[in-house]
Parts: structure tokens; sequence; C-alpha cells
């Protein structure tokens, strides 16, 4: 699967990437032959058709497409996350009739949590849904959701305990929301700075009628899906960013050894040599870190969530830090669009933000140290 993904990789993403990237538009033509390859939906379960593979097989592919272009992994992987609540928590019939569908035709999901004031704080969340009969009836806004214009389902995380005390473990439902549903409203696709083949919007719901077999889970039972979602999902995410950390290292790397000064390549200067040792250590060991938390969250461990932070977190850094030097390498060329380490730069901020900022990583991370040391004090 990791030699198909990277022979994907060379032969049809890296030839469209920078095109992409400029136009903005949604890969459907990567994606269909992707899909027809197997190389989507790899964590279905297998009564729907899919291949049910493991968080550690599936970042590994991952971590491939990312290599190509992050904005076309992105709209890829968020398939995935909009997915996992599904596969998580889903009952056989809501799998069947949702997962089934995307290994028949080359569709994909959206994952609906963020609202333009609640990102990384998902308690905060204010879309509310109330049941009448049968149904349940969806209003608000979400933000930033990728996916969200291509999307052929939502997962939709809402309020649905009027009670302003109630905890976030008790308030919030998840529900499997069609595109189609009336008062649905995907908004204009945002511009960003990078990973522009990813189709980001705004969602608005205005009285969307969802019915009652659509709830995953059970009432009350949204906050809990969504955080284990991540806990699979962050492995992912810093597998693409080692993924693209890497692009930058082999990219700077073959810069160096062609451009000269002072009568040699540039790689032969300490200045420079120490900066590429300094990218690979860091590829190197977020690579490891991902590879730990995907394994851990695949034995279902205690510490996954802790280990997924650190995962995350670490690559996320590191990709910046590569990206950046992988410019300084290049020098003015760096700086110039006709080159590739300027788009890679553009497209690692994300990796910080989305999926729960890295200061919410450290927040989770310190938690889940102070809790296991009260733990063994006692």
């Amino acid at each position: 699967m990791q030699d198909l993904a990277r022979k994907f990789v060379k032969e049809e993403i890296i030839p469209v990437a920078a095109e992409y990237d400029r136009t903005g538009k949604y890969p459907w033509d990567v994606i269909k032959k992707a899909w027809s390859l197997g190389l989507l939906n790899k964590h279905i379960p297998q009564h729907c058709g899919g291949l049910e593979s493991g968080n550690f097989d599936g970042c590994l592919v991952t971590e491939e497409f990312a290599y190509g272009c992050t904005g076309i992994t992105t709209a890829i992987d968020a398939s995935s996350l909009g997915q996992t609540p599904v596969i998580i928590a889903g009952t056989k019939e809501q799998q069947k009739k949702y997962l089934g569908r995307l290994v028949e035709e080359p569709l994909v999901a959206a994952y609906c949590v963020t609202e333009p004031g609640a990102g990384s704080d998902v308690a905060g969340i204010k879309t509310k849904a109330v049941k009448k009969g049968k149904e349940w009836i969806i209003n608000g806004t979400k933000m930033w959701i990728t996916n969200g214009g291509v999307a052929n389902w939502y997962f939709v995380l809402a309020k649905t305990n009027p009670d302003p005390k109630a905890s976030a473990s008790k308030a919030f439902t998840g529900f499997i929301v069609e595109r189609d549903s009336d008062g649905l409203t995907p908004g204009r696709k945002e511009m960003n700075m990078g990973q522009r083949a990813s189709d980001t919007r705004m969602v608005t719901f205005e009285d969307v009628r969802v019915p009652e077999e659509n709830v995953l889970l059970g009432e009350g039972q949204g906050f809990k899906i969504a955080m284990k979602t991540f806990d699979r999902t962050r492995a992912a995410v810093a597998a693409a960013a080692v993924g693209l950390a890497q692009r930058a290292l082999d990219e700077a790397t073959k810069y160096a050894l062609e451009r000269k000064t002072f009568d040699r390549p540039i790689a032969e200067h300490q200045a420079v040599a120490f900066i590429l040792a300094d990218m690979a250590i860091g590829v190197e060991t977020s690579r490891m870190s991902w590879m730990k938390a995907a394994w851990a969250a695949d034995k279902e461990l205690s510490n996954a969530t802790m280990l997924a932070s650190i995962a995350k977190c670490y690559a996320a850094d590191v990709a910046n830090k590569c990206t950046t030097d992988a410019v300084q390498i290049f020098g003015g060329a760096g700086f110039n669009s006709e080159y590739p380490v300027e788009k890679l730069m553009r497209d690692a901020k994300i990796y910080q933000i989305y999926e729960g900022t890295s200061q919410i990583q450290r927040l989770i991370i310190s938690r889940a140290l102070c809790s296991e040391a009260k733990q063994k004090n006692n």
C-alpha cells in the first residue's frame, strides 16, 4: 500500500500540485484516481466493503500523500476524519448506509465541529439541535469545515442539552447529516494561505431536519465521540506533517548539492550542512512519534490520547522549522513561487492550528502528565 501510494504521488500528485495550489480548485480528478486504486477509505469496515486498515497502516499512506501535496492530502484525509465518528460509534446499519456509499462511489465526507467562536474549545460550540417527534432540528453555523462544499454527508456536533450547567460529556450529540438536507447551506470557498487545494467553508444550518436514526451512539454522547475521533486522527495529521517535512529536506538537500558559492556546493559549507542535519533529526524523530501514537491508538492503550497530542504537536513544529529552513537554504529562490519550497512553507503553518492548536496539544499533554502523577502518588 505504501509503495502504491508512493508511485501514485510521483505520477499523479507532484506534477499537478502547483497548479491546484495556484487555482484553488478541488482535486476531484486526483481523488477519483486514488479511489479507483483503493487508496481512499482505508479504515472503513470490511462489512461495508472497506479494507478495515488500522491507524498505523493508514498513516503510512498519509505520509506518502503529504510528500506530494498536503492540500490534496487534507482533502483526502478530511473525509477520513468525517468517517471516523461513524466507524467508532455507528451502528452496522449507519455504517452500511454512509460508509458503504463512499466505497461504492468516489464521494467524500466532512467533519462539522468548529464554529466561528469555537475551535480548539470544542465544549464552547453553540449549534443547537432540538428533538421534535422522531426528528432533530439543527440550527447554527460551522466554520473552517474542510470538504464543506463537496461532502456527500457530514458528521455534525450540536448542543442538545439546554442546561447551561450541563457538562460537555453530556451536553452534545453527534449526528450524520445529508449534504442535500433542506436548510443546509455551504458558504463560499475560503482562500487560505496554504493547502489551497483543500475546500474550506462555512456551513450554515437553518431548521435542518435530521431523522432520529442518524444520531450516533445516543443523545449526549457526541463530545465523547469527537474526542475519541481525535485520538485516531491526530496521528494521521502528524504523519502528514512528516511527509511535508521530508519533502522540504529532500528539496533542500538536492538544491544544496547543486548550488555553488565560493567554488563549491553550499552543502559543503558547515553552516548549511548543519541545517540539513537538524532537519533530518526532526524528520526521523517526528516519524517515530507518529508511529508510536498510531500504534497506541490501534492497541487502544490508555496513553493514546497523550501520545497523539505529542506526535501532532511535535511533527507540526518540525514541519514548520524544516520548511522555513528549506526556504533559507534556497535563499532568494526560496522566496519565489517558481521554486517548490515557498509552497511547502505556506502549507506547513496550518499543522500548528487545525485539529487542535499546538497550545491545546500542550494543555492535553500536561493534564495527562499531572493526572498520571497523581495516580502514582495515591
